[in-house]
């Protein structure tokens, strides 16, 4: 990729980038999902997500590309946008995001066999899958983890 990618904490300011980047992201890449808030609620919920959890951005230009969220050993969010996938912004969100952390969680929608695939090559191990029932879409999911490799 000739263009530069920068990453950086996210700030409040970068909230509404942030919103719309999800949101176009599940519409784009996962369309069997059903829309269960509209933007103000997105807006909302990442607003208080910037402000409660690390979030870092990829950032291209003056335009988000991408972002991760991460607490307490649990990666919430990893998304890029769908033009700038393959390019190895996901990979640079989640070494920033394995560097702070010895061991990461996640969950991912069985569905989504693109991301499976690139949590596992990046070391990532199944732990369990569901029938959805316990999330929110009600989409059948599983959880992954990857652990800090002892030096």
């Amino acid at each position: 990729m000739s263009e530069e990618i920068d990453l950086r904490e996210a700030s409040t300011l970068d909230s509404q980038e942030i919103a719309v980047l999800f949101e176009e992201t599940r519409r784009i890449n996962l369309p069997y999902l059903p829309e269960l808030h509209n933007a103000q609620e997105d807006l909302e919920y990442f607003s208080k997500t910037v402000e409660n959890e690390n979030v870092i951005v990829a950032q291209s230009g003056d335009k988000v590309v991408g972002f991760c969220s991460y607490k307490d050993n649990w990666l919430n969010h990893l998304y890029v946008s769908p033009e700038y996938q393959g390019k190895g912004v996901g990979t640079a969100l989640l070494n920033d995001a394995k560097t702070h952390n010895s061991e990461l969680r996640l969950w991912v929608f069985q569905k989504n066999t693109k991301a499976i695939d690139f949590y596992k090559r990046n070391g990532f191990e199944l732990l369990l899958t569901t029938d959805g029932l316990g999330n929110e879409e009600h989409e059948p999911d599983a959880q992954y983890v990857w652990y800090q490799a002892n030096s």
